[in-house]
């Protein structure tokens, strides 16, 4: 069982930044692929990057290619999104999840593919 709990989300404006965190209990967190997805009112969660358990392989969707940098410390069971040049369209839940692999260098991109989740922090980007 692996417990997910993001943190960072808050209100800023159209064009600041902001960090995401999101810490893993277990011990190992190494065996996990890890990703951001999100979720706004009325839409589906989708995948905004994803990074492998090890290898840093990393994905990222086409929106956020050049503002956002998903990263992760294995040593203190942490992954991180930096994101940059914030766009209101961007407001929404984002949440963490985490999937059980066994090949290291694989990672996620589809919801159903996870399998734990946290239970997500708001971003609410203004213009």
């Amino acid at each position: 069982q692996v417990q997910l709990v993001e943190s960072g989300g808050g209100l800023v404006q159209a064009g600041d930044s902001l960090r995401l965190s999101c810490a893993a209990s277990g011990r190992t967190f190494r065996s996990y692929a890890m990703g951001w997805f999100r979720q706004a009112p009325g839409k589906e969660r989708d995948i905004v990057a994803a990074i492998s358990g090890i290898g840093g392989r990393t994905y990222y969707t086409d929106s956020v290619k050049g503002r956002f940098t998903i990263s992760r410390d294995n040593s203190k069971n942490t992954m991180y999104r930096q994101m940059n040049s914030l766009k209101p369209e961007d407001t929404a839940v984002y949440y963490c999840a985490a999937a059980s692999v066994l090949i290291g260098s694989r990672y996620y991109t589809r919801a159903d593919d996870m399998d734990y989740w946290g239970k997500g922090t708001l971003v609410t980007v203004s213009s």
